[in-house]
């Protein structure tokens, strides 16, 4: 099937994305009776580690039936299948080599999507031209044009989006928010944001740095797809692609759709981005692996704001950390702290500010795509919380000051820095950037 079939079967999809299957197997019903007309039928492309966790979270809830998985290692999609199946205690799951194969199905109300990031721009796009709502992984893109496309995308097709970010669906960070939206620490006028720094490579030996034949059962080719092309290493796909910056972004990218994500909701800067943006980063000399291993990114926004985005820095605390003119709030994953101690027994009134409230990502999603209602991480917001990412990658290289208006999300002043907002993409790999 050539491109140009794949993109007009996609439309036809869309026209009927929510007609319900003529025929329901019996197995719909689940183990508690829950009727066929109630039940949200979804795919899940990219299976490896995130995607099966995310998988398992989709399954435990009772009114989602799990019908197709996809994946480019056919290991892999083999032990999900067989999971899938098991959970269910049939064979009904069907298994995909090929993400277009799954999305021409009509039957599909939501689909999940944990691929490497520079996988997430087409595959997220195609889903939204195919009707079908999705939850897809963070960051949301891995350059910030493609990031503006799948925004497009979900706007232009109706759909429901959900990121990744999953820590605005946890209790102490909404409540960090909350405390500094309420202007319980006064006017802002730093945040310090801690990410990690280094590799956590999985694979280390001296064999799976060496260039092979790809293995059988891995669609190396695939695999690269919009990337450029490259030997195979072991070590550089799965996991570890996150540390080369053709696939990823390492520690900053990776990490920047979740703590810089709350610096952003508890600043009620959902919506825009910084205005200038300076960076230095430790880039590795050789080797397979090019993410910085050190970095730090200081940034300013519009309001006065300014921001610290660091990792390899110990004055700077891992998590998110407001300071104001009458004390500080920092929360991090299973911890909240503030000065003075007196705000962590903060009791919120009638008018104060109350955020989104979602205590289960998934089902939060699933929820949005029943009532049509807008998610707690919606496209937009992703885009904008991964915005001070891309730019800051684009400052560490060029070794000099970015000027952004986020307004119109153009970079000022700078033809070299405006052309890496995007890249090219390896033929035959390419998408319209739909207008929204």
């Amino acid at each position: 099937m050539n491109r140009r079939q794949f993109i007009s079967r996609t439309i036809t999809a869309a026209s009927s994305a929510l007609v319900l299957p003529s025929i329901v197997p019996s197995t719909a019903l689940g183990r508690q009776g829950v009727s066929p007309s109630n039940r949200i039928f979804l795919g899940c492309i990219g299976v490896g580690g995130q995607g099966n966790g995310n998988m398992t979270s989709f399954m435990n809830l009772e009114d989602v039936r799990v019908v197709a998985v996809c994946d480019v290692d056919a290991n892999h999609l083999k032990a999900t299948k067989e999971r899938v199946d098991s959970h269910y205690g049939n064979r009904d799951c069907e298994a995909y080599p090929d993400f277009r194969d799954l999305l021409m199905r009509d039957d599909l109300d939501a689909v999940s999507i944990a691929t490497p990031d520079h996988w997430h721009g087409i595959t997220a796009v195609q889903t939204a031209k195919s009707g079908k709502d999705i939850y897809g992984e963070k960051p949301l893109s891995h350059n910030f044009e493609e990031g503006r496309a799948i925004c497009a995308a979900v706007k232009r097709y109706g759909r429901i989006w959900q990121t990744g970010s999953w820590q605005r669906s946890v209790a102490n960070f909404r409540s960090a928010c909350e405390l500094v939206r309420n202007g319980r620490i006064g006017k802002v006028h730093l945040v310090e944001v801690g990410l990690p720094a280094g590799m956590s490579i999985q694979q280390s030996s001296e064999n799976d740095l060496r260039i092979q034949p790809p293995p059988p059962e891995l669609n190396y080719d695939f695999w690269l797809g919009p990337a450029p092309h490259a030997p195979y290493f072991p070590a550089r796909t799965h996991w570890n692609w996150r540390w080369n910056l053709d696939y990823g972004g390492g520690q900053l990218l990776d990490w920047v759709g979740h703590h810089v994500d709350i610096a952003h909701w508890g600043l009620d800067l959902d919506l825009t981005g910084p205005v200038e943006v300076e960076g230095k980063g430790d880039y590795p000399k050789d080797g397979l692996f090019n993410s910085a291993t050190r970095y730090r990114l200081d940034l300013k926004y519009k309001n006065g704001t300014a921001m610290v985005i660091a990792g390899g820095y110990p004055a700077i605390r891992s998590g998110t950390k407001w300071i104001g003119e009458h004390g500080w709030v920092w929360v991090t994953r299973g911890n909240i702290d503030a000065f003075p101690k007196a705000l962590l027994r903060e009791q919120f009134g009638p008018n104060d500010i109350r955020l989104y409230r979602s205590d289960d990502h998934q089902r939060n999603f699933i929820d949005c795509v029943k009532t049509r209602q807008p998610t707690i991480t919606p496209c937009e917001v992703a885009h904008r919380s991964a915005t001070p990412g891309h730019l800051g990658q684009i400052a560490m290289q060029l070794g000099r000051k970015i000027v952004f208006n986020p307004d119109s999300e153009e970079i000022v002043g700078d033809p070299t820095a405006t052309r890496m907002l995007s890249r090219p993409m390896r033929s035959p790999w390419c998408f319209e950037s739909p207008q929204a």
